[in-house]
C-alpha cells in the first residue's frame, strides 16, 4: 500500500456555468485524520461526493490508491471510500437489519456474532441488536452508522459533519470513537466540520476551502501559521454555523 491514499490533480466540478470547486490539488495520507473545514457554500460536501463517485468531476484526476476512480466500479469504490452522512440515516427495522444492508446488497449475510463484534467496536451493548433503529438516539445512531460503514472495511470512511446535530456528551463520545478507530485500525478518516476547534481536536492534516478553492492544505497544528488573507479571515470568525 502507497503511502498516499488519494490524490487530486486539478480537480473542478461545474453545474452549468457555476464552479463549485475550482482546480483542487492535494494528496490525503493512508492512516491520518484529515479535516475539511471552510464556510457554508465551499464545496466541502460536493468533494465527498466526487470521491466516491456520487458525483462526478468535470476536470482534472482524482486517484485512489494508484488507481483513476473513473476506472473503478462506483458500487466496488463506494465499498472502498464509505460515507457516513450527518444524520445517522436508518432504514425499518432493528439495529441487526441496518447492519446487515452492507452485505444483503452483495447476496451476503451478515452472523449475529459478526453484527455483536461491530456493536461492540463502536461501543454498543448486545442489547441494542434487536432495538428498533428508529428509537435509537442521535449519537447512537451516528454508531450504528459508522459501524454498517465499517463492515465493507472500507480504505477511506468520508464523514460529513457527523456530530453537528449532536449534543455536547454525544459529541465528545463520537470524537473519542473516530480516535480509537483511527489509532487501533490505522483507518484513514476524511472529516468535514464547522468547528475548528474540533478540527484542531481530532486531525492530523487540515484543508480550508473557501469559494471551492483550497486555501490551506497543511498540519492542523500549523494552522494558525496560514498567510492567506481568506483563511485567517475564517479562522478568525470562529465557527460557522
Amino acid at each position: 500500500m502507497t503511502e498516499i491514499a488519494l490524490l487530486l490533480d486539478h480537480v473542478s466540478f461545474n453545474v452549468d456555468d457555476l464552479t463549485i470547486i475550482n482546480d483542487l490539488s492535494g494528496s490525503i495520507k493512508h492512516g491520518k485524520i484529515t479535516a475539511f473545514v471552510g464556510p457554508s457554500g465551499a464545496g466541502k460536501s460536493t468533494l465527498f461526493r466526487l470521491l466516491n463517485q456520487l458525483k462526478t468531476h468535470t476536470k482534472g484526476t482524482i486517484t485512489f490508491n494508484n488507481e483513476d476512480i473513473l476506472t473503478i466500479n462506483p458500487m466496488i469504490l463506494r465499498k472502498k471510500i464509505g460515507i457516513v452522512l450527518q444524520e445517522g440515516v436508518m432504514t425499518t427495522g432493528t439495529v441487526y437489519d441496518n447492519l446487515a444492508l452492507p452485505r444483503q446488497l452483495q447476496d451476503k449475510t451478515l452472523s449475529k456474532q459478526e453484527a455483536l463484534s461491530f456493536l461492540d467496536k463502536v461501543g454498543l451493548k448486545e442489547r441494542f441488536l434487536n432495538t428498533k433503529a428508529k428509537e435509537l438516539s442521535g449519537g447512537q445512531k451516528q454508531k450504528v452508522s459508522i459501524a454498517r460503514t465499517l463492515i465493507n472495511q472500507p480504505d477511506i470512511i468520508l464523514m460529513d459533519e457527523i456530530t453537528s446535530s449532536l449534543d455536547q456528551v454525544s459529541t465528545q463520545a463520537i470524537e473519542m470513537l473516530i480516535k480509537k478507530i483511527n489509532k487501533e485500525d490505522h483507518q484513514t478518516i476524511l472529516w468535514i466540520t464547522h468547528n475548528i476547534d474540533q478540527a484542531k481536536r481530532l486531525s492530523d492534516n487540515t484543508w480550508v476551502l473557501i469559494d471551492g478553492e483550497c486555501r490551506y492544505q497543511g498540519p492542523t497544528n500549523h494552522l494558525n501559521e496560514a498567510t492567506d488573507q481568506a483563511v485567517i479571515d475564517f479562522l478568525e470568525g470562529g465557527d460557522e454555523s
